[in-house]
């Protein structure tokens, strides 16, 4: 209902601006048009990815179908590569895009199980017990419907408007709808939920594990960005502020309360190669974590930060190299592994009275060999560590975790493709206690 109500209101606001109108009977509206397939550089990418061109495309000619959608959509991990449908206003002045994927996987655990639908090292069982020897589990919420309005403003240039949704707003199995991202973007600008301005989008390889490895930073966050290019389109820079999440571990001296202050990501991306598919970005992010102490009955804050490489690298014609690496101090929500592990800080080793931020770090590799225009392999190791001795915190808290994997994605069809997956996961905690799980996933997606 709630997207309905979206695509309604989208439409009659492109007619009320002038942006849009219906179509006259002598031109059909794109949505009409018979599909026909476009010698994009998304058919000759391997299989499970989008195009890798982060900073320049090539637009299609002004009366090709979906170009609005294609020039201004997000490339990389989990984005959608196009639309299916879509209604252009006679005056090409605006444009509605709809589509989605329908994705339903199937797993199964075995010598160790991951006490999640996803594959999360940080949720493996330390120590195990007749129950986590052996799991089943199927499930479809990760499919996702997209719509996209783009209207092109003489003053403004294209002004986008975007909403992505998927099924896992409620508890595992609920499939309750979740708006993903939901944003507007003109002049450079992105205002709105998107994913967060420290994820490189194009450095993690594609995964039928929706969280993909455990040091990667794929999530999303309320977001006020703005990016710029430069250098002929070789560089990008960007610069934002995103509403803040806290995970700490408290004592009886110290107690969480509402934080004031945004965090604030930014990166300078570098790209090469003749159509731009292989870059190199630094990213850092600055934070302050507020908390209230008890004793003096005053607030006080904690800085956080955080520094990133990644990248992604076209090595000759079949291989492609991924990469991330991050290490900071007090920045759970930005490694997969660590969200709401109440790691940000916890109290002081040699003084419960105070709080520090705890030092981690992560890294991860893969590489994809391209078999085909159809067929393509991957293979990948990740791993992130905390670095905090013991102290008041308990023996049985996460320290470091691992995760190995290996997929295979065959594309059937242009809107059909099957992949099977491999992984291995390992938790070690304070104490050196450890446990390991072991997955192996099957996946069909259809688009639409």
């Amino acid at each position: 209902m709630r997207l309905r109500m979206w695509t309604s209101a989208l439409c009659c606001a492109a007619v009320l601006t002038g942006y849009g109108a219906p179509p006259s009977p002598e031109r059909p509206s794109m949505g009409e048009m018979p599909h026909a397939e476009e010698p994009s550089a998304v058919q000759d990418m391997p299989p499970g990815r989008a195009d890798t061109t982060q900073l320049h495309r090539t637009a299609p000619p002004a009366e090709e179908p979906l170009a609005d959608y294609t020039e201004t959509q997000h490339a990389g991990f989990q984005q959608a590569e196009k639309a299916l449908v879509s209604y252009t206003s006679p005056n090409q002045r605006f444009t509605f895009s709809f589509g989605g994927s329908l994705i339903v996987r199937g797993s199964y655990d075995f010598k160790g199980v991951v006490n999640s639908i996803d594959f999360i090292p940080y949720e493996i069982p330390v120590p195990g017990n007749y129950a986590t020897r052996q799991k089943i589990s199927m499930d479809a919420s990760t499919s996702h419907i997209i719509m996209k309005a783009v209207a092109r403003s003489p003053k403004l240039g294209p002004v986008t408007i975007t909403i992505d949704a998927d099924f896992r707003g409620g508890a595992p199995g609920s499939y309750t709808p979740r708006i993903r991202t939901a944003h507007v973007s003109a002049l450079g600008f992105t205002l709105g939920r998107d994913v967060t301005t420290f994820c490189d989008l194009q450095a993690a390889p594609t995964t039928i594990d929706f969280q993909c490895p455990n040091a990667y930073n794929f999530d999303f966050a309320t977001v006020l960005r703005y990016e710029v290019d430069f250098a002929r389109n070789h560089m990008r820079f960007g610069l934002a502020c995103e509403l803040p999440r806290v995970s700490g571990t408290y004592n009886d001296i110290f107690a969480p309360i509402p934080q004031r202050m945004p965090d604030f990501p930014f990166y300078l991306l570098y790209a090469w190669g003749p159509d731009r598919s292989s870059h190199i970005r630094a990213t850092g992010i600055v934070r302050n974590l507020y908390l209230h102490n008890l004793r003096t009955g005053r607030n006080t804050s904690l800085p956080g930060w955080g520094a990133q490489l990644s990248g992604t690298i076209r090595m000759g014609r079949p291989l492609r190299l991924f990469f991330n690496g991050v290490y900071g101090r007090g920045i759970t929500p930005y490694i997969l592994d660590l969200i709401g592990s109440g790691l940000d800080f916890a109290p002081a080793p040699s003084n419960p009275d105070r709080m520090r931020t705890i030092p981690m770090w992560g890294g991860q590799a893969a590489l994809q060999a391209d078999l085909s225009k159809r067929l393509a392999v991957t293979g990948g190791y990740s791993t992130v560590r905390v670095e905090h001795k013991n102290g008041p915190l308990p023996a049985d808290r996460y320290r470091q975790g691992q995760y190995i994997f290996c997929n295979i994605f065959c594309t059937l069809t242009p809107l059909c493709r099957v992949a099977a997956e491999y992984l291995h996961g390992t938790r070690r905690n304070m104490d050196g206690a450890a446990g390991a799980a072991n997955r192996v996933s099957l996946q069909v997606q259809y688009n639409f």
